[in-house]
């Protein structure tokens, strides 16, 4: 499929949004005072590793800045005080939050909005910001991500600040999906702009069909902020249930919408107030020859070819970075094993015989002793010969790569290991 190029030169891509070009927060306290406003910046020079090289305080008629150096790279931040109210839709479904929690939100009406331009790295850029929005307002209830559209509640932000661990590339963004009366479903992202890449969209998506598109679209997001430096106009970023690889691209709307006809969600219409900026259309390539000569197709036209297991990669840098978590807050683990009601599982990265590699595979935890933990195997695996399922074997958590917790109420794992503390 080749885009018409009589209908590309009607669109024009309009200009960044100010929380598309900088990030922006609201974040919400629960007893806002003059003394809190005062005194932010001196909160702010206590974080480890931050050195304030210049600041200009609030005034009435400007927000008041900081020039600060973190980890050898320069960052400006910006702060004023803003009205506050919660949209209904911002409430992610990703995070939990108390009836007490969102009570108090539904209630404030003052916020500190702070704003800055994200570095090279998107995610430590993320994580300053945090650590900045909570230095300031330290009795938080919450934090509006006004660039990607969501609230995070105040146990989730504490612990994501204290990690030394960054956050997922995931944390950054969200995709949301619209949806009309016939079934036809709209996926578009939301924070990717501020990361320094396009928004993604999907276009006629469905209900049956939007789940594995809304994986889709989050691996693809997730993996542009982890390439951004090194992309190469397309992505194998997983495998179909025909073995078919999935090796996507993207578009900017401006020429991809040429490509659908009688679109009911997504057209200039829906374009109206939003979504008119630098933001693109999803295709994927249907073999190596067509990636050699750039012929695209539509995500729908795969729907037939999803199946009930479809495979996305996880790049280099997130299994690291979750085999980091998995250990730093595997102290959970420990805590919640004495319960008898939890099931835990942790996942090991076994040598795979004759490669330089691991087989990453689940155990169940049987038992601690000191440091160390014994552990059953849970299935057979594929490349390791010395060990099957059902085996019995001691690890420490060097070992563990991930792990679930399986409580009565919900089940944990060290991304959301914040509902431990409500």
């Amino acid at each position: 499929m080749f885009f018409n190029q009589n209908k590309i030169k009607e669109l024009k891509e309009e200009p960044l949004g100010y929380w598309e070009k900088e990030s922006y927060m609201q974040v919400v306290p629960e007893n806002p005072t003059r003394e809190l406003l005062d005194s932010v910046c001196e909160r702010v020079e206590k974080i480890e590793g931050i050195k304030i090289i210049e600041k200009n305080k609030l005034t009435e008629n400007e927000p008041g800045r900081i020039k600060l150096n973190y980890e050898d790279e320069e960052y400006e931040v910006g702060y004023y005080p803003s009205e506050f109210s919660v949209p209904e839709i911002y409430i992610n479904k990703n995070y939990y939050f108390s009836e007490d929690e969102l009570k108090k939100l539904n209630n404030a009406k003052t916020s500190l909005t702070i704003f800055m331009k994200f570095n090279k790295d998107s995610k430590k850029s993320y994580h300053l910001q945090l650590k900045i929005a909570f230095a300031m307002i330290p009795d938080l209830i919450g934090i509006l991500d006004e660039s990607a559209e969501k609230i995070m509640p105040p146990s989730w932000v504490k612990m994501a600040t204290n990690s030394k661990v960054l956050p997922s590339s995931n944390d950054l963004f969200t995709v949301q999906a619209v949806s009309n009366h016939k079934g036809e479903v709209w996926l578009h992202t939301h924070g990717l702009c501020r990361c320094g890449v396009t928004e993604l969209e999907i276009l006629q998506s469905d209900k049956e069909n939007y789940s594995n598109h809304y994986n889709l679209i989050s691996t693809f997001a997730s993996y542009l902020i982890d390439k951004k430096e090194n992309y190469n106009k397309s992505a194998y970023i997983g495998l179909l249930s025909n073995n078919q690889p999935v090796v996507a691209t993207y578009v900017s709307w401006t020429k991809g919408l040429a490509e659908y006809k009688n679109l009911k969600l997504g057209n200039l219409q829906d374009r109206k107030d939003g979504h008119k900026s630098k933001t693109s259309i999803i295709f994927l390539y249907k073999s190596d020859e067509d990636e050699k000569q750039g012929k695209f197709t539509k995500v729908s036209e795969f729907n037939n070819l999803w199946g009930d297991n479809p495979i996305f990669f996880i790049s280099d840098e997130e299994t690291a970075r979750m085999k980091k978590l998995a250990e730093e807050r595997f102290y959970f683990v420990k805590e919640e094993a004495n319960k008898k009601e939890n099931k835990i599982i942790v996942k090991i990265g076994l040598p795979v015989d004759n490669e330089n590699n691991s087989e990453h595979i689940w155990f169940e935890i049987i038992d601690f002793e000191g440091e160390k933990f014994k552990a059953k195997l849970l299935q057979e695996p594929y490349n390791v010969k010395d060990i099957h399922e059902g085996d019995e074997r001691w690890y420490t958590n060097k070992d563990v790569t991930d792990w679930l917790i399986y409580t009565p109420d919900f089940t944990v794992n060290p991304g959301n290991a914040y509902l431990l503390k409500k």
